[in-house]
């Protein structure tokens, strides 16, 4: 089964985003993980949400999307992250 990892956050930094995507994205891809969607909020349609922003990316499965997240390559983009905003990781399994 593939795995959805939704990354919603709001932005501290704008500077440090863009830093922050230009090096992590790479070490995305490099996991075999494959943006599908980002995006903006409009509104929540039911219940309370924080975050004003989203990215989804699909991984082939969960343990690659584990091993992404713990590997060097994204561990060393962490601080930045921190930076720039404050993020919310959510891993789901799909069919």
């Amino acid at each position: 089964m593939t795995a959805l990892l939704v990354a919603r956050f709001n932005v501290k930094n704008a500077e440090k985003m863009n830093a922050y995507a230009t090096v992590a994205g790479p070490t995305v891809s490099a996991h075999g993980g494959e943006f599908v969607a980002k995006g903006e909020k409009v509104n929540a349609l039911v219940g309370q949400e924080d975050r004003q922003s989203v990215a989804m990316v699909r991984f082939p499965d969960v343990a690659t999307a584990k091993a992404w997240f713990a590997s060097p390559e994204y561990t060393a983009c962490k601080p930045l992250r921190e930076e720039a905003a404050d993020m919310q990781f959510t891993l789901y399994e799909t069919e």
